[in-house]
């Protein structure tokens, strides 16, 4: 199995949070893979940025998830293991990265955000990063 390490932000801006569509239809938080030079805040941050064209800034960590799943071009099952950041949007303007097989991006009501979340896991990690972002800021 191929592991992967991974980093990724639940980004707030006032009472809403961040998701994009892939191209599964999946509502999910942006993340990418940590390369061995790379901190993981560094790229949570990076991938915001480049998967919904947000600038964000890194709060506090919000946790950790993992999935396993079967890559069919690799031909083998993979795991990722994501770091989470609990993270403060500038504005509430999204530009969902097409290249990255993004077909949409917003910022949702927590409550809204929380029906379109696909894992259950991810609902967890919103509900958990809301309250803490609420005693942040």
């Amino acid at each position: 199995m191929l592991i992967r390490n991974c980093s990724g932000g639940i980004v707030f801006f006032k009472d809403t949070v961040l998701l994009l569509k892939n191209d599964k239809h999946e509502w999910v938080f942006p993340k990418g893979v940590i390369r061995s030079v790379e901190r993981p805040d560094e790229v949570a941050t990076e991938r915001v940025a480049y998967e919904a064209g947000v600038k964000a800034f890194v709060l506090s960590p919000a946790g950790r998830t993992n999935y396993e799943f079967y890559s069919v071009t690799r031909q083998r099952p993979v795991c990722n293991k994501i770091i989470w950041y609990i993270m403060q949007a500038e504005s509430d303007k999204v530009v969902a990265n097409a290249a990255q097989n993004f077909s949409d991006g917003r910022f949702f009501p927590i409550k809204e955000a929380l029906d379109k979340v696909t894992y259950s896991q991810d609902k967890s990690l919103l509900m958990m990063s809301y309250q803490r972002y609420k005693e942040l800021v």
